[in-house]
C-alpha cells in the first residue's frame, strides 16, 4: 500500500463515494488502496466537517451543495480510474 497524507486520502475517498454511495461496496474497493481505519477516519472527517453527509444507515453522499469536491492531484488520477 502507497503512503497517501491524510488530505489525499480525503481526496481518494471522497472521489470514491462519487462513484460508489454504498459505503459497504465504497470500503470494500478501498481497501485495496487503504487500510480500513484509514477509511473510516477519512470518512468520520469528510462528515464532520461537511463534505460527506450520511443518507440513512448505508448512503454516503458528497455534500456538493455545501462544498466542492477538491482538485484531484495528479498523482491520484490513477488510483481514482482504477477504483
Amino acid at each position: 500500500m502507497t503512503d497517501y497524507s491524510m488530505n489525499e486520502k480525503m481526496v481518494i475517498v471522497q472521489y470514491g463515494i462519487k462513484k460508489y454511495e454504498k459505503e459497504e461496496e465504497l470500503i470494500e474497493k478501498l481497501q485495496s488502496i487503504l487500510s480500513e481505519k484509514d477509511i473510516h477516519q477519512s470518512i468520520d472527517t469528510l462528515i464532520g466537517t461537511q463534505k460527506v453527509r450520511r443518507i440513512g444507515p448505508e448512503i454516503l453522499q458528497n455534500n456538493e451543495s455545501h462544498t466542492e469536491l477538491p482538485e484531484l492531484p495528479e498523482n491520484l488520477k490513477p488510483v481514482i480510474d482504477n477504483l
